[in-house]
């Protein structure tokens, strides 16, 4: 009996300390000091903008479209993908445009004060820009109150953005 409990406190151990001390991700670490992610939400194992999702379709199709590497473009140090050369050309002429709002982190979080990566498939465009979010709920939020979600959100994005590193 007392082998078994030594070997379950052990085994919490393993999994508690490393979230304490370890990754750049501890608790006894100041989070003022921390980077939470990266300005352009991109991502994980490829690098790439929005999961690769062509961010010109979401305006001109019913349902954003998947990229392709052959049509890729660097902007901000990010590579976005495009359904089309046509759409890599548009955004290229205007990105702002047609990049989501807050580098694609949550526009609803954004509007509360947080940050939090948004899903390329959770998403609205509203008064012609591009919003991601980290739920269907947090897109619900929004949707009850889009100028004002919108209006905080801008205004929460240029502090919050400072915790971000650049891509």
């Amino acid at each position: 009996m007392m082998k078994q409990t030594s070997k379950q406190i052990l085994t919490i151990l393993a999994f508690v300390l490393p979230l304490l001390f370890g990754c750049g991700l501890g608790l006894l670490q100041p989070v003022y000091g921390q980077s939470m992610g990266s300005r352009v939400v991109v991502n994980p194992l490829t690098g790439i903008a929005i999961d690769g999702y062509d961010p010109v379709s979401y305006f001109t199709e019913p349902e954003p479209l998947e990229g392709l590497g052959e049509f890729e473009y660097v902007w901000n140090g990010v590579p976005w993908h495009f359904a089309t050369a046509a759409n890599r050309d548009v955004f290229i002429g205007s990105p702002e445009i047609y990049c989501p709002q807050y580098g694609g982190h949550g526009a609803m979080g954004m509007a509360r004060g947080f940050v939090s990566d948004g899903s390329p498939t959770i998403y609205t465009v509203f008064n012609k820009r591009l919003y991601l979010f980290y739920s269907a709920a947090n897109r619900e939020a929004f949707l009850l109150s889009p100028v004002d979600a919108a209006v905080q959100g801008a205004a929460n994005w240029p502090e919050l953005s400072k915790m971000l590193t650049s891509n």
